[in-house]
């Protein structure tokens, strides 16, 4: 069970910019809106409360850094009484990247966290979200784009930024996210089941249900420059795989030119995403992709349930990869019966389900007060009245 506190309003564009000197080397214009979940006081309900990054937040200069001769670049904007929020650079030279993401919120501010029964700072970190733009460009994606960082869920929406930059103001040349391609957008693919038997026994381990769409940056032999492409992956994908007491892997594979494989782990009852790789070889490339991430931390849920999310995911995995999901259940541990168990819904999910309750109840208590003030209205004019 879930209790709702939101505190958003009209979520406002936020510029942050750090100078070294009389030169500006990251500035960002962005909007931001965190949802996070923590536990109230005497309850054993998780409570979800809703904010935004304010006007008032302002960048920290003792935390970040420029990142001189190409080192890291670190961005820190802090807000409220000890709630910041982080953005760490990485480049190669061609590209710059959000090498890592980092949200800081403090338990003890009763206005953001009513009635929690912790008074601690957390911190928590997520690496590879997959914003990155050529060097000398300004990144820009006005689309909503939504990270989860433990029980912390963050989502820009609005964002022209750049690091690393020679200016003191944002480039006139853009590398635009592949959510505002209008030109490259493609409906995702359909959601297709999949079972994995083990070599021994040949009993069902794991079941995957799932639409995919691969979001991949690769250099174009017949454009002759880098490109953002939106792919979607058959439904008729062979697949292949297997399970072990806490590891659990599917691997797809698509004419002998994609192989997408996933590896689950379990720690104790809980369960989670571990790793994905991607090995593309396609007509237009100049040379075949490989890519993988084996410290991702997706798709949590516990044992004995399967884990469900309707709503599309973006997981990132690098800079030039993300997956992205759709119509999403799947369980890698505890089958029985070749069914999917019980399932815990996504965060999304469940807020797209409250959002309607919350409306509802809103208009109901608004239809109450009028009704109230009506009757009050009128027992008055009553009084007004002498009997003859």
């Amino acid at each position: 069970m879930l209790t709702v506190f939101s505190f958003i309003g009209c979520i406002q564009a936020v510029t942050l910019e750090l100078n070294e000197g009389n030169s500006t080397c990251i500035k960002a214009e962005l909007s931001a809106s965190f949802s996070i979940t923590y536990n109230a006081t005497n309850s054993m309900v998780r409570t979800v409360t809703t904010f935004s990054l304010p006007d008032t937040a302002r960048v920290d200069t003792g935390s970040s850094s420029c990142g001189t001769n190409g080192s890291s670049a670190r961005l820190v904007a802090v807000f409220g009484p000890g709630h910041a929020l982080g953005l760490s650079f990485s480049t190669n030279g061609s590209l710059y990247s959000v090498a890592n993401l980092t949200v800081q919120y403090n338990l003890s501010d009763t206005s953001v966290f009513p009635e929690a029964n912790s008074s601690d700072v957390v911190t928590v970190v997520s690496s590879s979200v997959g914003i990155w733009a050529t060097m000398n460009t300004t990144y820009r994606c006005i689309s909503p784009a939504s990270f989860d960082i433990g029980g912390a869920n963050v989502t820009f929406s609005n964002v022209r930024m750049e690091a690393y930059m020679r200016g003191n103001d944002l480039s006139p040349r853009e590398s635009v996210c592949v959510a505002d391609q209008a030109s490259t957008t493609v409906p995702p693919t359909t959601a297709s089941t999949t079972t994995i038997t083990t070599n021994s026994s040949g009993t069902v381990c794991l079941l995957a249900k799932v639409g995919l769409q691969l979001n991949v940056s690769y250099f174009s032999q017949s454009q002759g420059k880098i490109i953002q492409a939106l792919v979607n992956l058959s439904p008729k994908m062979n697949s292949s795989g297997s399970c072990e007491a806490s590891r659990a892997t599917l691997t797809l594979t698509q004419e002998q030119t994609t192989t997408l494989s996933f590896t689950f782990t379990l720690n104790s009852t809980k369960y989670h995403l571990s790793e994905i790789s991607l090995v593309a070889n396609w007509s237009d490339m100049a040379e075949p992709l490989s890519a993988s991430n084996s410290s991702l931390n997706y798709l949590q849920s516990s044992l004995s349930h399967s884990y469900m999310c309707n709503a599309e995911q973006v997981l990132t995995v690098v800079p030039a990869f993300s997956l992205n999901t759709f119509k999403l259940q799947v369980q890698p541990f505890s089958v029985t019966n070749n069914q999917f168990s019980t399932a815990e819904e996504c965060q999304v999910d469940q807020d797209q389900m409250l959002i309607p309750i919350i409306v509802g109840a809103s208009l109901a208590g608004l239809v109450l007060i009028v009704l109230i003030a009506y009757l009050i209205g009128r027992k008055r004019s009553h009084a007004g009245y002498q009997t003859i």
